[in-house]
């Protein structure tokens, strides 16, 4: 932990994963870096993370008011306290999880961020990002969704088709539980289905939303982040946008965002705002969903450096 830390955490507060990249072989390896702003997106402590090798993300407080993060490729479960206090939890096992839910009856949803045994050749000829074998294994993944106790009991493994988005090995990078609980719509991240399991009937659902080639010029179409308001409304990152989807997998209304690579969506307690972070320039935006307006905005880290963000709703 720093010096510094973090500061008293009030309701508002925004939390950045936002690791210093400072391996050159690798470009998801560096120390790990937790930013705590104000609501104006104010600087207000720091956490260095001395339990992690890779990206952190993920970022999501539980009931208690723990904020619970992850290191996918260095497969580390944490929870991190009020006062700087960083807790492995190794119970769920060394898999590549990358997010997590809180479901009612008190059991934990993690997302398997990766999938197969391999990054398409041509995209691993371009990256400088090396991914992992699961320990004892040849696999990356099964980019599936494990269900948990609280004490780390496996409850029910979830057999989640996945896309792989460009590189060919992305699993379920995030996810949405709808409001009943009973669907999980998700995305591997780049690629361009919206997907959907039936958690209560444990089975694959048609996609919400998916897009064939050929593709028009620009961009292909990709899924990033999403998320359900509490009146069920479910807001999807495309990247360059923020759209509405509703329950037949049509798009209502676009929310417009400068440049392309928003990569994470976190919805505001207020109902009026969402965060948005860009994967390839470090920004951290505030956005109004009603007039589509930036409000507030930092530079949060160096370009592929943000892997979580979320408001502390206290």
């Amino acid at each position: 932990m720093s010096a510094a830390g973090f500061r008293a955490w009030t309701a508002g507060d925004v939390f950045v994963a936002a690791t210093e990249l400072n391996n050159a072989d690798d470009d998801h390896a560096g120390r790990g870096r937790v930013l705590q702003y104000d609501a104006d997106l104010n600087l207000k402590g720091t956490l260095y993370i001395e339990q992690t090798t890779h990206l952190i993300g993920g970022l999501k407080f539980d009931t208690d008011g723990v904020l619970w993060a992850f290191d996918s490729q260095g497969f580390r479960v944490l929870n991190i306290h009020r006062d700087g206090r960083v807790i492995l939890r190794s119970e769920f096992g060394t898999r590549a999880y990358s997010h997590v839910h809180f479901c009612r009856d008190g059991s934990l949803l993690f997302g398997e961020h990766v999938v197969g045994d391999a990054v398409r050749p041509e995209m691993q000829a371009r990256m400088k990002t090396r991914i992992p074998f699961m320990p004892g294994t040849t696999r990356l993944g099964d980019g599936h969704v494990w269900r948990f106790s609280r004490d780390g009991k496996l409850l029910t493994e979830y057999a989640t088709t996945t896309h792989g988005g460009m590189g060919g090995f992305l699993g379920v990078t995030m996810s949405s539980l709808s409001p009943d609980e009973r669907t999980l719509v998700y995305c591997s991240e780049t690629g361009p289905r919206l997907m959907r399991y039936d958690l209560a009937m444990n089975r694959q659902l048609p996609d919400l939303q998916s897009f064939e080639p050929p593709f028009p010029p620009g961009p292909p179409p990709m899924f990033f982040g999403m998320q359900y308001a509490t009146d069920g409304t479910l807001y999807v990152l495309r990247g360059a946008a923020i759209e509405v989807v509703d329950e037949q997998g049509k798009t209502q209304r676009a929310i417009p965002l400068p440049g392309f690579g928003w990569a994470l969506m976190s919805l505001m307690s207020d109902g009026e705002h969402c965060l948005v972070s860009n994967f390839f320039t470090g920004e951290v935006a505030r956005i109004h969903l009603a007039s589509g307006e930036k409000q507030a905005s930092v530079m949060a880290g160096a370009p592929k450096s943000v892997a979580g963000l979320v408001e502390y709703r206290g």
